[in-house]
């Protein structure tokens, strides 16, 4: 076959309709307002968009690949923002430096601490909790609200009920002017840890054979593992890497509110769903867009029309399914 016919293969098997959704909004909002402004709202809410994903992210890989949901990923969330204000409390002295490098250091401490923390934490809830109700939905919304009422009851024992305040690291604190925009440095920030973490997520997932052999055991356990495959101890690895994310997210959220309270995760699960559901059950690429797409959202309509500010994900997510009614970008068999 001709490098022609190769190259229009692949662009004939591209869906363009959601793929082209981002950059149609966001060329739609830019007649209403000035370029900076525009400017300013769009990086605003990409960056937005980026920590939603990092939060959405670890919930779309532990249902499309395990085939679980868990309504206490909010919990995960909320300790890895708690495990920030430990970090960035403890370098006071780097915190405030207006250092690019110590800045940095500080925030990948933070993340490093915040991925370490959940991320045993969650191979903690997988062994008590979820390994009992694999193949059970019903169960798994069950067992995992109640346990994300006892992760949010120990949070509050250990760190108190009362708001916890987090600095910016110095140097991530100011903002850049960038065609007469100011765009805030800590948002390009999560800009590009987002985009890092897409990337990462979709060479593993599209170029290695974790992604093919852990849902074939989903479909049929028994099978797989007779082949060689030790498929539980890759939904262990899988639900790990879920929770870690999370705390990635949480991190990051939290840093950027300023203030970590024991609700800072499950506050955010209403748009972590609105994302996987627009997005699509199960698909990390999905997700990565509907993330994008509620973050412009949010920063357009707060400008344009502040009343609708509060609806406007979910009259985005109603638009979305009355259109495309398994999501964006289905990878769950309905």
């Amino acid at each position: 076959m001709s490098a022609g016919r190769i190259a229009s293969t692949r662009l004939s098997g591209i869906d363009w309709p959601a793929n082209l959704l981002l950059p149609i909004l966001a060329l739609a909002a830019l007649p209403f307002m000035s370029f900076s402004t525009w400017l300013t709202l769009t990086v605003a809410g990409a960056a937005m968009g980026m920590m939603l994903f990092l939060m959405a992210s670890g919930l779309t890989l532990i249902f499309g690949l395990m085939d679980v949901i868990t309504f206490a990923h909010g919990a995960f969330i909320s300790l890895g923002a708690y495990v920030a204000t430990e970090v960035v409390g403890a370098l006071p002295g780097m915190a405030a430096s207006h250092s690019w490098v110590a800045s940095l250091a500080v925030l990948a401490a933070a993340l490093t601490a915040a991925i370490l923390v959940t991320g045993v934490a969650g191979l903690i809830f997988e062994i008590v909790i979820i390994r009992r109700v694999y193949g059970s939905h019903l169960r798994q919304i069950l067992i995992t609200v109640g346990g994300l009422i006892v992760m949010q009851e120990l949070l509050v024992t250990v760190w108190g009920a009362n708001p916890i305040p987090v600095q910016k690291p110095a140097a991530l604190q100011g903002s850049v002017e960038i065609a007469g925009a100011a765009i805030e440095i800590y948002r390009l920030v999560a800009v590009g840890l987002g985009l890092a973490v897409y990337a990462g997520l979709w060479l593993l997932l599209s170029r290695t054979r974790l992604g093919l052999t852990v849902r074939a055991g989903v479909e049929n356990l028994e099978m797989v593992e007779a082949l060689g495959f030790r498929v539980k101890r890759l939904f262990v690895g899988v639900f790990v890497a879920g929770t870690a994310l999370a705390g990635v997210g949480g991190v990051m959220w939290g840093v950027y509110q300023g203030l970590v309270t024991p609700a800072i995760g499950p506050e955010m699960m209403i748009l972590v769903f609105i994302i996987l559901i627009m997005g699509g059950m199960g698909s990390v690429g999905g997700a990565f867009v509907a993330a994008i797409l509620v973050g412009l959202i949010t920063n357009y309509s707060g400008f344009l029309v502040p009343k609708l500010a509060l609806g406007s994900n979910i009259l985005l997510m109603v638009a979305v399914l009355l259109w495309r009614p398994r999501g964006l970008f289905p990878l769950v068999k309905s």
